[in-house]
Order: structure tokens, then C-alpha cells, then sequence
């Protein structure tokens, strides 16, 4: 499935199945696809199939809306510490959690590496390492309405998605999944990618030494500015804290 960000200059898509910056949901499925009866509605995708099988999270009525889940990330270019915040986006948060409890993203690449102008990020999420793999289920955005506007944008709908920013990809309103991506330098997009934590000082780092790496080049496009990071970034393990 695709994931798309709008850059103030052109769209690009960030790809994940099942939720990524952008991921479409399938249709025409011989049964209903199944959905969890809380707030957070939890929708299978039977014609996305998961990348890594994994069940739906549970969907309690009052779901936990308060508070931060400190979670820590080991990867093979350093440590990517989370801090993901249930006010901002409580479904976001108890999906991502229960994603990282069942191993979901343990043992996964970051496949996509942005370096335009106005989009910054390292896209992570994806067990297929392709772009196109999600956990089989998709819910609803929860999105920012506290970004800074632009300086300068004269349409009034961009917004800037600062350094340190978590966020999901998806492929369209209500896509997400599990592919998200994590803001290195100062973005500027449509308020259209749920936010639901910040990266610790030491992610920062390691997200700079990512950016610094570059751009695996191709045939076709030898100094890229979109693509596979030429430091591979291996998700080695990601664990929520348990005390939330």
C-alpha cells in the first residue's frame, strides 16, 4: 500500500501495508472485514494482508488517553528512544504498542529515507522492507491541530512537522497501520499524518548520522533525495515500558 506526504514542492509517498505515511485500504472482500467494537475501530484489510502476522489490538471502551509510554528502540545505528503520547493519539499509541509487544517491528529495515528541502524523515515500519507491508489492519487518523503554521505559506494549510516529531505514514484519510516515520530536520506538510510521540536526544543522533549516510544512488537518479538509506537501519528491537 502507498503512503503519501505533500511536501510544499512535491507529493511523495510513503508506503506501507496496513499503515505507513499512506496505505488504501482493499475492497470487494467476499466477507465484511472484521472491527473491533471500541472508539478506535480496528479494521482488518483481507486484501492487505499482514507482513507479520499479528491480531487485532484490543479496543476497550475507555481507552487510555493520558500519559507517555517511554519506549526504547535498538537499532543497528544506534538507540532511537520513543516517547509516545497517549493525549495526542491514544489509538495511534495502543496500536503501536501492541504491535512492538507482539515483536512486530523487531528485526525490520527502515526502508525509506526523505532528504528535500522541506521533508526530512526516516521511514521505518515495514517488516517486507518494501514499503508496501502492514499488520493486516488499518484505523482512524487522529490528527495534530497544535503544528506551527508555515512562515510564509500564503495558502494557510501547511504546517511544520519539527525535528524530533513521530508520526504516521498512511495512504490516505484513515490508513493507518504500522509504518511511521521519524522527523530529522524540519518538515513542512498538510496536517494530514497523525503525530503520537517525539524521539529522545540520543535518537536525534542516530537519526542524524541516518541522514548524514546519504541516499542509495540508482542508474537513474545517481545523487537522490528519496530512497533507500545508504546506512542500513535495522529495528533490532522496539519495547513499550511497561509501566504506563
Amino acid at each position: 500500500m502507498g503512503r503519501t506526504l505533500m511536501t510544499a514542492v512535491v507529493a511523495v509517498a510513503l508506503v506501507a501495508s496496513g499503515g505507513g505515511v499512506a496505505s488504501a485500504s482493499g475492497s470487494g472482500s467476499a466477507t465484511t472485514p472484521r472491527t473491533t467494537h471500541g472508539p478506535c475501530q480496528y479494521t482488518e484489510t483481507p486484501d492487505e494482508p499482514a507482513a507479520r502476522r499479528v491480531p487485532l489490538p484490543r479496543d476497550p471502551r475507555h481507552t487510555p488517553a493520558h500519559g507517555t509510554v517511554p519506549t526504547t528502540v535498538r537499532t543497528s545505528q544506534g538507540a532511537l528512544p520513543l516517547r509516545l503520547d497517549r493525549a495526542k493519539a491514544p489509538c495511534t499509541v495502543q496500536s503501536f504498542v501492541h504491535l512492538a509487544r507482539h515483536r512486530f517491528y523487531d528485526r525490520t529495515v527502515c526502508h525509506r529515507l526523505t532528504a528535500y528541502p522541506t521533508l526530512k524523515v526516516l521511514q521505518c515500519g515495514d517488516p517486507s522492507a518494501t514499503g508496501e507491508g502492514g499488520p493486516g489492519y488499518k484505523y482512524k487518523d487522529e490528527l495534530p491541530v497544535d503544528l506551527p503554521t508555515v512562515p510564509g505559506d500564503t495558502t494557510g494549510t501547511r504546517r511544520l512537522y519539527g525535528r524530533g516529531l513521530l508520526a504516521m505514514a498512511n495512504a490516505g484519510p484513515d490508513t493507518n497501520g504500522s509504518q511511521f516515520f521519524v522527523v530529522y530536520g524540519d518538515s513542512v506538510l498538510r496536517p494530514d499524518y497523525t503525530v503520537f510521540g517525539t524521539v529522545g536526544p540520543d535518537g536525534l543522533k542516530t537519526l542524524d548520522k541516518v541522514a548524514a549516510g546519504g541516499i542509495v544512488p540508482t542508474a537513474e537518479d545517481p545523487a537522490p533525495v528519496d530512497g533507500t538509506p545508504a546506512l542500513r537501519t535495522e529495528l533490532f528491537s522496539v519495547r513499550p515500558s511497561h509501566r504506563f
